[in-house]
């Protein structure tokens, strides 16, 4: 059975942002005007089971999944420092919340890999555009006009409120060997079965999508993995002329979580602060925690955890930019050994989130330990997010050395 293809758009078209006068300053004081909301609303996520309704919307109304969505179609086109400020912020109120935001908003980045007319198809006449993105391959078979896709993904976060599912995915090629693929799925072409059952990051709502028997068009279809440079393509004729959109991609991926964990960390921070302004009962003291030296201590220490983080992350948004410009105006190769280095980084900065959590979850004392605790939940939450595969410190040690000595790297991160 053949694909049929849609009517090509005009290269002309364009969206209008829906506030055109938007800055990034504006966007991240509405991150921070939301934090205590979503704080109250944690419990409230956590037993949906995936972002709330209430969330979503102001989420859309804020324009954060817009941030690094292109300019021409109705994103703001902001930079990483700006995505990874309000991704922090997000996750400090709600980590759950802040890691489906942040592992939808990033993915602009994985469509400008894509062809024009898969982008003018993704981002419509409006420009809404949520959407998860996910590795574990489906299988692809070849048929007239595109391609048919079996398979499932796991762990696609935000897939209740996405419009869209970038998926991994593969094929055989002529010597037998597996090509590394990624497909453009929209909301209605994939099913989502429940099976996210989990000690933290409850209200993530990263359940299993399944594409049955699917159909898709050529354009919807691309050779192409993240850990890969993006295919060559003719600079001078691009709807999409940014810098930011023509770089390696994983750095910034894995910002994405990053991001959050510093997030969770902080909003730890906040918590426990609140927890030390309580009167202090051990040993029959008087006063409050916070006049204590051994919770000063425990604070100070935290503190300056998450604060090296923080700004080790904005400067690897910073560096990431750099290189990306260099590539693109200079002609710079964006090496595999410069990625590698700040995934390096990136995965320390969430070391060193874990490290204040776990200090301040431990020094809150055992009543913090109750199901309703919040300072539990970001102790929880950040406990599930260091499993996921791209926080494994030691491969990705291992494989920059050997890029930096001339060796060829043992896996893909």
């Amino acid at each position: 059975m053949a694909v049929r293809k849609p009517a090509a758009r005009e290269a002309g078209d364009m969206i209008a942002p829906p506030e055109p006068d938007l800055t990034p300053d504006e966007m991240l004081r509405r991150a921070v005007a939301m934090r205590q909301n979503l704080r109250e609303r944690q419990d409230k996520t956590e037993a949906h089971g995936s972002i709330l309704p209430e969330t979503n919307a102001e989420f859309i109304k804020a324009g954060f999944y817009r941030i690094v969505q292109p300019r021409r179609f109705g994103g703001y086109e902001f930079d990483m420092v700006s995505f990874v400020r309000v991704m922090m912020e997000i996750a400090r109120g709600c980590p759950s919340s802040g890691w489906v935001l942040a592992l939808t908003a990033g993915h602009p980045l994985i469509l400008s890999v894509f062809g024009d007319e898969a982008q003018f198809g993704a981002y419509g006449t409006d420009g809404e555009f949520r959407c998860p993105a996910v590795g574990t391959p489906a299988m692809m078979t070849p048929v007239e006009g595109g391609w048919r896709c079996n398979g499932a993904w796991d762990y696609a976060s935000g897939c209740d409120m996405a419009t869209h599912l970038l998926g991994g995915a593969m094929r055989i090629g002529p010597d037998g060997q597996p090509v590394h693929m990624h497909v453009l799925l929209k909301r209605g072409e994939f099913s989502i079965v429940d099976n996210w059952q989990m000690i933290g990051m409850q209200g993530t709502g990263s359940k299993r999508v399944i594409a049955d028997n699917l159909l898709l068009p050529a354009h919807r279809v691309v050779d192409w993995t993240i850990w890969q440079t993006p295919p060559a393509r003719d600079m001078t004729n691009l709807l999409l002329t940014n810098p930011l959109y023509h770089g390696r991609k994983s750095a910034f991926l894995i910002g994405e979580a990053t991001a959050v964990a510093i997030g969770i960390a902080r909003g730890a921070l906040d918590l426990f602060e609140e927890i030390m302004a309580k009167p202090q009962r051990f040993g029959g003291g008087t006063g409050t925690r916070a006049e204590l030296t051994e919770y000063q201590e425990y604070w100070g220490l935290a503190r300056a955890w998450i604060d090296t983080a923080e700004n080790a992350m904005l400067q690897v948004a910073r560096d990431y930019t750099e290189h990306c410009r260099a590539w693109v105006e200079d002609g710079v190769p964006f090496a595999d050994e410069a990625d590698r280095a700040m995934i390096l980084v990136e995965q320390h900065c969430v070391k060193l989130a874990w490290e204040a959590t776990d200090l301040l979850f431990t020094s809150a004392g055992t009543s913090s330990g109750r199901r309703d605790s919040k300072i539990a939940r970001h102790f929880r939450d950040l406990a599930v997010l260091r499993t996921h595969g791209t926080m494994r410190y030691m491969r990705t040690a291992t494989n920059a050395a050997r890029l930096h000595f001339g060796m060829a790297p043992l896996s893909p991160l």
